[in-house]
């Protein structure tokens, strides 16, 4: 064994020291996996600077599969703890999340309407993101790639991304082959982007591209999911692309 192998091998060692839970097969496993991270590296187990597992050997340490782990990492680089570099790894940044925020403050209530629509998402599109996994066809493939393409190409000339948001999204509601999921998304139109509904005073510039960079990221997670006919990944990269916003929205409550 090499000494870049060792060094992996015993980061895991020393990790599974640390108090962690194997899950079931209940609730969004990345969102448990994410939350056991969390708390580690903020109350100080895991260290500012210090790396964690590998991909296998965090699978190996909660029993979870590479998507539930590669998607728990994503949301903690949202919250700004980690960061991946190829060759490097995974490292711990800090101790305190300091998440990408879309706007500067949001009327209570353009939050409620976000947070109503979000609620709804929440229970029809990880739904359709599995039927869409099973049920896609070529040209549906073509599509979805086309539009999750038109995205990132929106967020790299620095715009709000909304509309190529949403064909993004309606996409994957076309590919179920089940017109009704489609007759929701054309009701609502580009309301059920919560950006859509942000007045331009609102919305913080200065954030917006790290904060569309991850929402780049959670739909490269699910288009992969989808093109894999991986049914179960694909809801469960849904769920929580569409979880995380309506937990960010709901902060603006709070304000």
């Amino acid at each position: 064994m090499d000494g870049d192998m060792a060094g992996k091998s015993d980061i895991t060692a020393d990790f599974k020291q640390l108090k962690v839970q194997k899950l079931s097969r209940e609730g969004s496993l990345s969102l448990h996996v994410a939350d056991q991270l969390e708390a580690l590296i903020v109350n100080g187990g895991i260290g500012v600077g210090e790396k964690l597992p590998t991909e296998n050997g965090l699978c190996d340490v909660f029993g979870v599969s590479r998507t539930v782990i590669r998607e728990a990492i994503t949301h903690l680089k949202s919250l700004g703890l980690v960061e991946t570099r190829r060759g490097v790894g995974t490292t711990v940044l800090r101790s305190t999340s300091v998440e990408a925020m879309p706007a500067k403050r949001i009327s209570p209530t353009t939050v409620e309407d976000i947070l109503h629509v979000l609620e709804l998402r929440l229970n029809l599109e990880p739904a359709a993101a599995a039927l869409a996994a099973e049920r896609h066809d070529e040209e549906d493939e073509h599509t979805l790639v086309e539009k999750h393409a038109a995205f990132i190409e929106a967020r790299a000339a620095k715009s709000q991304a909304r509309e190529e948001d949403y064909e993004f999204h309606y996409a994957i509601a076309a590919a179920t082959k089940n017109p009704f999921f489609k007759m929701f998304y054309e009701q609502l139109s580009q309301g059920v982007i919560p950006r859509a509904k942000l007045m331009s005073i609102e919305i913080n510039t200065a954030a917006t591209d790290k904060y569309l960079a991850r929402v780049e990221e959670e739909h490269t997670y699910i288009l992969e999911a989808i093109l894999a006919r991986d049914p179960e990944a694909a809801r469960e990269m849904m769920y929580q692309h569409l979880n995380r916003a309506r937990t960010m929205y709901a902060k603006y409550q709070e304000a």
